[in-house]
C-alpha cells in the first residue's frame, strides 16, 4: 500500500476508535446529571446511587475518551500536514475553542465534581455536574463547526493558494454544522440510553439487590432511546436535503442512483455488485419516488445519479490530478470522483438500520418492565447487553458514509462558495515513507487494542459490582443525608 492509503487506514481506525467513546460521554455525561438533579430536588435515595453507578461507568469512559482523542490533534501534523497547512487559518479558531473547553471548563468541574461530594454543598456541587456535562456538548459543537467546514467551506476567502477565514461566526452557524449539531447529539443519548438498557436489564434480570435502581435506569433508557430516534430522523432528514444540495454525488451514491430519474425512487435494498458507477446488474427494492420527496420534499422532482454527476465534476474541478510529484502514484491520473459505491451505499443503510433497532429493543423493554414486571426468559438480557452495540455500529456506520462519501475531496467544493476552496485528499498527506507510515500505524493500533482491553475489564468490573461497588457504607456517626451522600473520592 501507498502513504495515502496507509494513512487514511491510519485515520480511519484511530477516528472510528476514538468516537465509539465520545457518544457516550457526551449522553451519559448529561443523564448523569439529570439523576443527581433528581437526587437533589427529592432527596430519594435511589437517584443518588444511579448518579453513583453510572457516574462511575461515565469516568472510565471519558478517560479512555480523553486517551484517545489527544492522538486525533497529533495527526494532522504527522500524516496530513499539507492538510494542516491548507485549513490551518480556519481550523486554528474552532479548534482553540474546543481546547479550552474540552481541557479548562471540562477538567475543571469534572475535577471538582469528582472530589467534591463531601466538600461542597449539593447545589454547588450539582451545578459542577451540569458544568462539564454541557461543557461536553460545547465541545463536540466546535469540532462538529471544524469537520462540517470541510464538507462545506464558508466564511472563507481565497488567498494565496489557501482559504483566509473572515468570519468565524460564518464557520460556527455554518448550516451544515446546524444541521450535524442536533444530529450527532442524538446520536449520543441513542448510545447512552441503549448502555442504559442493557446493563440495568441485565441486572434487573438477575433479580438482586437495589431493583429499583434498576428498573429506573432502565426506563429512563428506553424512553431517552425511543426519543433520540425520532430526533434522529428529522435531522437526518434535514442534513439528506443538505447533502443533496452540497454534496449530490455523496447522495447518489448511497442511493446507488447511478442513472438520472425523475421522480427518483428511494433504494431499500440492493441484491448484486453496487461497486460499478453503471450499476447495470443491480438490482432494488425500492420505494417510488420517495427519493425526490427526501431530496426536495415533492414527488416530482429529479434527481441526478452518478454518471451525470461525474461529468459535470470533471467540467467544474477537472479531468486528472496535477502533474506534482508530491501525488506520488496519482500525479497526472485521472480522477475518480465516485466514492467506494458499496460503503456508502451499505453504510447509510446501517445507520438507519441499527439505529432502528436500538430504538426498537427499547421500546420492547419498556414494554417488558411495565406494571412492575420483570422479564425472566434467559434471552432477554442476551437482548438488551446485545442492544448495546447497535447505536455504536450505528454511528460508527454514519461517520463512515460522511467521510468516505466526501472523496476525492478531504476539503469538499462549495457549489455556491468561493471558487478554488476545495482539496483533494491525495493532495493533503505529508511526504513521508511507507515504513514510517506503517510504523504509526501498527504502533497506535498496538495501543488502541490494549486501550481497548483495559476498558473493557474496568467497564465490566464495575458493571458486575453494581452499586453497592460504588457506595460507601453509611456514617454511623450521622443520620443526615449527607452521610448517604459522602463517597469514597479517591475511588473516582
Amino acid at each position: 500500500m501507498e502513504v495515502l492509503e496507509l494513512a487514511r487506514w491510519q485515520f480511519g481506525i484511530t477516528t472510528v476508535y476514538h468516537f465509539l467513546m465520545v457518544p457516550l460521554t457526551i449522553g451519559l455525561s448529561i443523564l448523569v446529571a439529570a439523576m443527581q438533579t433528581q437526587w437533589v430536588r427529592t432527596g430519594d435515595p435511589r437517584h443518588l446511587k444511579m448518579t453513583k453507578f453510572w457516574g462511575k461507568l461515565l469516568l472510565v469512559n471519558f478517560a479512555m475518551g480523553v486517551v484517545t482523542g489527544i492522538v486525533q490533534e497529533f495527526q494532522f501534523g504527522m500524516n496530513w500536514s499539507a492538510y494542516s497547512r491548507f485549513v490551518g487559518d480556519v481550523f486554528g479558531a474552532p479548534l482553540a475553542m474546543e481546547g479550552l473547553v474540552a481541557f479548562f471548563v471540562e477538567s475543571t468541574f469534572l475535577g471538582l465534581w469528582i472530589f467534591g461530594w463531601d466538600r461542597l454543598p449539593k447545589k454547588v456541587h450539582l451545578a459542577c455536574a451540569w458544568a462539564f456535562s454541557l461543557a461536553t456538548m460545547a465541545s463536540a459543537y466546535f469540532i462538529l463547526a471544524a469537520n462540517s467546514w470541510m464538507q462545506h467551506p464558508v466564511g472563507v476567502t481565497f488567498e494565496n493558494g489557501k482559504p483566509t477565514m473572515n468570519s468565524i461566526w460564518a464557520v460556527l452557524t455554518n448550516n451544515t454544522a446546524l444541521a450535524a449539531i442536533p444530529h450527532t447529539l442524538a446520536g449520543a443519548f441513542s448510545v447512552a440510553a441503549a448502555f442504559l438498557v442493557g446493563v440495568a436489564g441485565w441486572h434487573l434480570w438477575r433479580r438482586r439487590s437495589n431493583q429499583d435502581v434498576w428498573r429506573s435506569s432502565l426506563r429512563l433508557g428506553g424512553w431517552v432511546g425511543v426519543a433520540a430516534f425520532a430526533v434522529l430522523a428529522i435531522t437526518g432528514d434535514t442534513q439528506g436535503k443538505l447533502m443533496f444540495e452540497q454534496q449530490p454525488m455523496k447522495m447518489a451514491s448511497a442511493e446507488a442512483l447511478c442513472h438520472t430519474e425523475k421522480p427518483a425512487s428511494f433504494s431499500i435494498i440492493a441484491i448484486g455488485d453496487v461497486a460499478g458507477s453503471n450499476c447495470e446488474d443491480v438490482k432494488t427494492f425500492n420505494v417510488p419516488a420517495l427519493l425526490s420527496f427526501l431530496a426536495h420534499n415533492d414527488f416530482k422532482t429529479e434527481v441526478k445519479g452518478v454518471e451525470d454527476l461525474i461529468t459535470e465534476y470533471q467540467a467544474k474541478y477537472g479531468t486528472n490530478y496535477p502533474d506534482d510529484p508530491a501525488l506520488g502514484s496519482l500525479a497526472g491520473k485521472p480522477i475518480d470522483y465516485v466514492p467506494n459505491l458499496p460503503v456508502t451505499y451499505w453504510g447509510f443503510r446501517m445507520m438507519i438500520g441499527f439505529g432502528a433497532v436500538s430504538a426498537g429493543i427499547g421500546l420492547l423493554a419498556l414494554w417488558l418492565t411495565r406494571r412492575d414486571r420483570i422479564p425472566s426468559g434467559r434471552w432477554f438480557p442476551l437482548l438488551v447487553l446485545g442492544g448495546i452495540a447497535t447505536p455504536f455500529l450505528g454511528n460508527s456506520a454514519g461517520w463512515i458514509f460522511t467521510e468516505m462519501g466526501r472523496q476525492p475531496f478531504v476539503v469538499a467544493p462549495n457549489p455556491s462558495g468561493v471558487d478554488g476552496v476545495w482539496m483533494f485528499t491525495a493532495q493533503a498527506v505529508s511526504r513521508l515513507t511507507t515504513g514510517e507510515v506503517w510504523t504509526s500505524l501498527i504502533a497506535l493500533t498496538t495501543v488502541y487494542a490494549a486501550l481497548g482491553v483495559v476498558e473493557l475489564y474496568l467497564m465490566r468490573k464495575y458493571i458486575r459490582g453494581g452499586v453497592e461497588a460504588v457506595m460507601p457504607p453509611p456514617k454511623k456517626d450521622s443520620d443526615s443525608d449527607e452521610a448517604e451522600g459522602d463517597t469514597l473520592a479517591f475511588a473516582y
